[in-house]
């Protein structure tokens, strides 16, 4: 019997990654309509159809970013997504790691799974050598993400982005290959 090729870059045990297409606009954004209470104030992914074509439009076949969906290998529904921003090759090989989850596949462990994936993935194909999490300090849940998966805490930068209207203070964590193999 021939088997399917999987839709995924990436597996683990209840998810995989696979790169952001235009396909994916409506669950997308409704998945962030849906998501709302959960991402204010610390993130603002797309909503509409027009805002998601930007978005997508800025990640698919740019040699700087990569999007990434974290979707459920059971049914295929997306739990979340991952963008590694800010590619730098050369002596750097470092990249700077956005996410979110939406509201349905929070504290289910499904974001843990992908984002080893994504560092994965990045310290394999897209050959990275360094990924960063900048996080504003009273994102708890998020700091607790990156901390389980290896990221260690570097340093902290006042008004470093602009987030809802104001500069934000941001926390900065980061993770190697070298530390990923000891993990």
């Amino acid at each position: 019997m021939p088997q399917t090729a999987s839709p995924f870059l990436a597996e683990g045990r209840r998810v995989g990654i696979r790169r952001i297409t235009l396909a994916d606009g409506p669950e997308f954004t409704a998945r962030v309509r849906e998501s709302k209470d959960l991402h204010h104030p610390w993130l603002f992914p797309p909503d509409t159809a027009e805002a998601y074509a930007a978005y997508a439009g800025r990640l698919i076949g740019s040699p700087d970013r990569a999007g990434f969906l974290v979707c459920e290998r059971d049914g295929g529904a997306v739990a979340g997504f991952i963008n590694v921003n800010n590619m730098v090759g050369g002596a750097f090989r470092s990249g700077a790691l956005g996410y979110g989850a939406f509201a349905h596949a929070a504290g289910r462990g499904l974001m843990r799974e992908g984002l080893d994936l994504v560092v994965g993935y990045a310290f394999g194909p897209l050959g990275l050598h360094r990924l960063e999490i900048n996080v504003q300090p009273l994102n708890t849940a998020s700091i607790a993400l990156a901390r389980r998966c290896g990221f260690r805490l570097e340093g902290f930068s006042p008004k470093m982005l602009h987030v809802d209207g104001a500069w934000r203070d941001h926390q900065r964590w980061a993770i190697t290959a070298e530390m990923r193999a000891c993990s």
